[in-house]
């Protein structure tokens, strides 16, 4: 004969309780024992986040012409809104002293740039954690530079991706991330070669939980500010098919893409769940960016994610440059009506994301 026993115990600290059956009297458990026994199992374990924040193209001027207070001093107003468990930006000039080595006197529409090796540590300062330098200034200041702005990178604590090949590994609240960044010029990780990028994504997959791929890719300025299907062109240059591209590489692993390049906001996908940012425009550019319309919109981009790669949640910081090319926080909003308009004309029915009054990004459909 069995003696049948409820047990109902609240236990708090993440434990679940399991019941077993009742014994039949008479068995060799001792009186005082009970006959049913709660025994106490671990709950499963919520998977750590990871917030990361990203801005568009960001350059502080050039030879002879630097802010007096120094780089920093240009992100000052938008200072709090940098911190994160990990902040990037496109770097888009280079640093040291080299003399500019990529533009002719007799060459037109080329832009190069160089500040110094001391806006690094700026920028650590500031928040940043790591920066893409897979772009068209990457060698501004010819491969002496390119040497010049690893080494102050290196200096101040900054990590970089971007090179040919470069698979940028660090840890974060003790998640392992693999940055990669590509853009269209032979000096970069290439765009252009999509098995090739998909192959390093794999292989990035093979060593990290998190993979966030990084471009720098389609056409520029105020006529750019939709994401083109199939190759775009600027200048004669062909600038990479940013739909192929993005879509490629999140089916070969990556977690989150994040776009620089066009100097203009461009719109935002939902691709099998995983969030693409196909540009976030202008983000610093003392006396160097074109701040007209839509080049002196921009915003910055927050985004959490679970260790395994899922959304957890997202937003966006609206802003506006100002004269000399500095970001401040825009009280119109303007970004956020504008990437919600890019986002259903370029992707309506294809994952088109929506963006709340807020600022807040709406969890994917389906």
């Amino acid at each position: 004969m069995a003696v049948a026993v409820v047990l109902m115990v609240a236990i708090a600290g993440g434990y679940v309780l399991v019941a077993t059956k009742a014994k039949p009297q008479g068995s060799k458990h001792p009186a005082h024992q009970p006959a049913a026994v709660a025994s106490l199992k671990p709950a499963a374990k919520a998977l750590p986040t990871l917030s990361i924040t990203w801005v568009g193209d960001m350059n502080f001027g050039t030879i002879g012409n630097y802010p007096a207070a120094g780089s920093g001093s240009l992100l000052t107003d938008v200072a709090s809104d940098l911190r994160s468990n990990l902040t990037i930006g496109n770097l888009e000039t280079a640093l040291g002293t080299v003399p500019l080595a990529k533009c002719s006197k007799q060459e037109k529409n080329c832009f190069a740039y160089e500040v110094p090796t001391d806006t690094a540590q700026a920028l650590r300062s500031d928040g940043f954690a790591a920066v893409n330098v897979a772009n068209n200034h990457t060698m501004d200041a010819g491969t002496a530079g390119e040497d010049s702005t690893d080494a102050a990178l290196q200096a101040a604590g900054l990590r970089w991706a971007g090179r040919p090949g470069q698979i940028t590994y660090l840890t974060r609240k003790g998640i392992k991330i693999a940055l990669l960044g590509f853009a269209t010029w032979s000096y970069d990780a290439s765009m252009l070669d999509i098995p090739g990028a998909v192959a390093m994504v794999r292989q990035a997959r093979q060593h990290a939980q998190l993979v966030i791929v990084i471009i720098h890719a389609g056409a520029e300025g105020p006529t750019a500010q939709h994401v083109q299907p199939g190759e775009e062109y600027y200048l004669g240059e062909d600038r990479g098919n940013s739909i192929a591209f993005t879509h490629a590489v999140i089916d070969a692993g990556a977690d989150l893409v994040l776009g620089s390049g066009p100097h203009v906001l461009r719109a935002m996908q939902w691709y099998h769940g995983h969030l693409i940012a196909y540009s976030l425009g202008n983000f610093c550019g003392y006396n160097t960016l074109a701040l007209v319309g839509p080049t002196a919109v921009s915003a910055i981009l927050h985004v959490t994610l679970r260790s395994d790669g899922t959304y957890v949640r997202g937003r966006i910081t609206p802003l506006v440059l100002s004269e000399p090319g500095t970001p401040k926080p825009d009280p119109a909003r303007t970004a956020i009506g504008l990437i919600n308009s890019l986002s259903r004309d370029d992707f309506a029915g294809n994952g088109a994301v929506r963006i709340s009054a807020s600022g807040r990004i709406r969890q994917p459909r389906g």
